[in-house]
This record gives structure tokens, sequence and C-alpha cells, in this order.
């Protein structure tokens, strides 16, 4: 059985811990509040593109484009989006999984940019191939971040160095569910509907020939794609370290319990075992 010492000196560096934590879940949910507000404004225009684009896809029909099939080189590249910083429960290492077990992925034809530390270096100690560390901007990114990126991407695509580019990141769904997406940026894919009548109602209506339209609005819609799996990504990671931080917190509270339980156990046994060495040092003098 441990000593009131020792289990004194253990409550207390638990409670230094616990300390920790409630102001690592504080910090996390006011940069939650302000990250959950920047990916609800994104949103908005991500869904527009998104809908835009698919609208466009249906109206011009089954038309061959450079953006709208894969690319004759077998490499594939995925742009991998974590955080900088640990303490966030399964947020980066959930991403990592998400790359690492993808039967369509082999590791050989993989070029990685890798916008976040723990990613990047999880998946370089799996062997993986990082072409583009971009740690600097996953912590505040902005359109000009993604735009560049994206025009990057697009540049390997149309010289054959790449064939199809991915985005492994975390959407946001509210304060406790974030969950890891893979998602497909090129070539944009679509499914041709049944309804015919519904070929000829698109959103709007464009003045260009089809294939100068897709040339324009594509790399914008890959650009918002990548801005806004950014925003929702940084609103994941404090949500996940907001609730890493309040389920520590909860946890350190019980340990503290028990060891106070435990303490005051230890301080009743050796009270009790003084007052019977006393008892029995009276009794052998009378």
């Amino acid at each position: 059985m441990a000593s009131m010492r020792d289990i004194r000196h253990r409550r207390s560096s638990i409670q230094s811990t616990q300390q920790i934590t409630k102001a690592m879940k504080l910090v996390s949910t006011v940069k939650l509040q302000r990250a959950r507000a920047d990916a609800e404004k994104t949103k908005t225009y991500f869904d527009c593109m998104y809908e835009t684009v698919g609208n466009i896809l249906k109206r011009v029909g089954a038309i061959s484009h450079k953006y709208l099939k894969a690319g004759e080189s077998p490499n594939k590249a995925v742009i991998v989006i974590t955080s900088n910083r640990g303490l966030a429960g399964g947020y980066n290492s959930n991403i990592v999984k998400l790359v690492t077990r993808e039967e369509a992925f082999h590791k050989e034809e993989l070029k990685i940019y890798a916008i976040g530390g723990k990613g990047r270096d999880a998946l370089e100690r799996a062997g993986y191939e990082i072409t583009e560390d971009l740690s600097d901007i996953s912590e505040n990114p902005s359109y000009e971040d993604a735009m560049a990126l994206s025009a990057r991407l697009l540049d390997s695509f149309a010289a054959g160095e790449i064939g199809e580019i991915y985005l492994a990141y975390t959407s946001f769904k509210n304060t406790v569910s974030h969950d890891p997406v893979l998602l497909k940026l090129l070539p944009v894919e679509y499914q041709e509907t049944e309804e015919k009548e519904d070929m000829g109602r698109a959103l709007m209506n464009f003045e260009p020939e089809d294939e100068t339209a897709l040339d324009m609005i594509i790399p914008k819609y890959i650009t918002s794609l990548i801005y806004g799996g950014l925003k929702e990504a940084i609103a994941s990671e404090n949500g996940a370290r907001m609730q890493a931080m309040d389920n520590a917190t909860e946890n350190a509270e019980e340990m503290i319990g028990d060891l106070s339980l435990a303490y005051n156990r230890a301080r009743q046994s050796s009270i009790t075992q003084e007052l019977t060495e006393i008892i029995a040092g009276a009794e052998a003098i009378s």
C-alpha cells in the first residue's frame, strides 16, 4: 500500500495537470467559436460552388475534357490536412489512417501535400513521400494559400505528373462530431440523372463554350474545396481538442477523488495504529 506521502504527492501532481487541461479546454472553446463561425461563412460559398459545377456538368453532358478524366500518370496527389499540435484525441491519427488504409492508394504512387506537422511526421515515418510541407498555413489559412496550392496541383495535373488529386480532411458536423473525409478533387466526377428533363434545368445558363466554361470554373471549384476543407479542419481540430481536454479533466477529477479516499483511509489507519500503540503502552505501564 502506498504511503500517505506518496498519495499526497500524486494527488498534487494530478491536480496540477487538471489545471492545465481546464485552461486548454477554455482556450479551445474560444478558438472553436471563432473557427466555427469562419467555417459556416465559407460553407455557403463551398456548397454553392459544388452545386454550380454539378449543374454545369449536367448541362454539358458527357464531354471529353481534361478535368473530367484521369491523367495518364499513375501518381496520385493527396492533400492531407492535420494539425501542428497534439492533445486532440484521434483527430490527427484518424486522417493518417484514412490515407494509409485506403485500398486504392499504393505508397509508391502517392505524392503527399502535408498541411499540418502531425500528419506529415506520421506519414513520413510510414515511408510516404512528402512532396510539399505546408504546415505553416495550417493554423491560419487564407484563400490565397488555397489558390496557390490549387494552381500548383493543376499545373502538375496538366503536365502529366499526377493523374488524380484527393483531399483528406476532417469535416465539421458539430462540436462533438467530426468525420474524416477523403474527397476526390480531380478528375471531377458526376452521375448522369435518368430524368432527361432535368438536363435543361441547370441553375444557370452560360455564354462560353462548354470547355471554356469548365476551364474557368473548375480551378475555382478546386480552390473552394481546398479552402473549405482547411476551414472545417480548424473547427474540427479545436472541437476535438476541447472534447479531449474535457474528458481529461473529468478523468483527473475521478482520480483525485479516488486518491483522496485512499489518503483518508491511510490516515485513519495511521491514527488507529497510533491509538492502539498508546493504549497498549498504557496498559503495560499499569
